[in-house]
């Protein structure tokens, strides 16, 4: 009397659960680093209609000169006086072949001031100047990416 062997099936299925612990672990990092990674001071941007994308301003080694609803200016993340501005930039891209500086103005930060970090910039030597807006649709809603 031959003996019958049992059939042992085999599990073919994935085990998702390590991946989704593993992806959520990595989403909650990328949202708490991906904030600090922005590059100068937040300000609220003046807000267009007809905006060009200024993809090189994302770059970390743009430079950004941002000015505040209060008058001050930071290169970067830092405070500095208009007077010193032209040679910190001048410093900044003297090594560079792309001498093109972005300025993150508040939309609430005072015409002159926003005039006179344009004027110490190109008296900097710099070629090109960006600035950095928020597009909005013709609704008034912002516009994300690209």
């Amino acid at each position: 009397m031959p003996l019958k062997r049992a059939k042992i099936e085999v599990a073919s299925d994935i085990n998702v659960t390590p991946l989704v612990d593993v992806m959520l672990v990595l989403l909650i990092i990328f949202m708490i680093v991906i904030p600090k990674l922005q590059h100068g001071r937040n300000v609220e941007l003046a807000q267009t209609h007809h905006a060009f994308p200024l993809k090189k301003a994302n770059a970390t080694n743009a430079i950004i000169v941002g000015v505040s609803h209060d008058g001050k200016i930071f290169l970067g993340n830092n405070i500095i006086s208009l007077s010193h501005l032209a040679d910190a930039v001048n410093k900044l891209i003297s090594k560079r072949l792309d001498k093109t500086v972005y300025i993150k103005a508040d939309a609430r930060a005072q015409y002159i001031n926003v005039v006179n970090v344009v004027k110490a910039v190109r008296a900097a030597g710099v070629d090109k100047v960006g600035m950095i807006t928020q597009q909005v649709n013709q609704l008034g809603q912002l516009v994300t990416g690209g």
